[in-house]
């Protein structure tokens, strides 16, 4: 299997969806943001840095941590929403990127994040790369990002954006059905921005032992973000937040 697009890569630190993402967490759903009228279009430096600012403030209370907190302060998140769409891209809130996709509430990026326990020598599995707004966090984080996508729009666009803003250590992958990227598995972690009907073997064997996957699991009105850790002797879940994410399509998660 050989990639259609992909970034080079290197050595040292630098979004959902086969869907990706979701559509929007207020409290235990999401909605998806088309206007509103309390957010401020940031049109100069100044009220750029206080919304940045603000959103801190946000990711603060939603309990994500200040080492991830300072990653997804540096991406710019204005660069992956669609044209007309900047002036919302600072609040937390679940935004179209086009191809029927939407890019992820930055507070649920962070706390599934978080919950990945990354460390700066880490490889990372993005499956879903949208509009690549979590791998561009993730880079600011661990040695080498592998997203991948299925839908060969959101994967050129992700690929064209990511290299112009100088994330050298992400690699994306234009992927059909199978699920993550076996031939540079294995991978100390996973995050998933769409979900399944079940935590997929595939994926779980993707891992090293130790390795955790990050992951909404439900049916496709409800789910939960199921953590798994690999073992030596099998694997380990915890279950976390409620949500509502579009499907994962692909083997072992849903047809269609």
């Amino acid at each position: 299997m050989s990639p259609q697009y992909r970034l080079a890569v290197r050595s040292g630190p630098v979004l959902s969806r086969y869907g990706p993402a979701f559509l929007d967490r207020g409290q235990a759903t999401n909605r998806i943001v088309i206007a509103r009228e309390s957010v401020v279009q940031s049109d100069s430096p100044i009220e750029d840095d206080r919304m940045r600012r603000k959103l801190s403030k946000r990711l603060v209370s939603a309990g994500v941590s200040e080492r991830v907190r300072a990653a997804m302060i540096k991406v710019p998140r204005d660069r992956f929403v669609q044209p007309g769409m900047g002036r919302w891209a600072w609040s937390d809130e679940s935004l179209p990127i086009g191809a029927g996709q939407t890019i992820s509430q930055p507070s649920l990026v962070g706390r599934m994040i978080d919950l990945l326990r990354t460390r700066p020598g880490h490889r990372v599995l993005d499956v879903g790369t949208g509009s690549g707004y979590q791998a561009a966090v993730l880079s600011h984080l661990v040695q080498q990002v592998i997203s991948v996508e299925r839908i060969p729009e959101l994967c050129r666009k992700a690929t064209a954006l990511l290299k112009n803003l100088g994330c050298a250590n992400v690699e994306v992958f234009d992927v059909e059905e199978e699920l993550g990227w076996p031939d540079l598995a294995p991978y100390d972690a996973i995050i998933v921005g769409a979900a399944a009907p079940g935590v997929p073997s595939s994926l779980v064997q993707q891992l090293t032992v130790g390795g955790r996957l990050v992951i909404p699991v439900g049916n496709r009105d409800e789910q939960q973000i199921i953590v798994v850790e690999r073992t030596a002797s099998g694997s380990t879940q915890e279950r976390h937040d409620p949500v509502r994410f579009v499907p994962l399509i692909g083997k072992g998660a849903w047809d269609q």
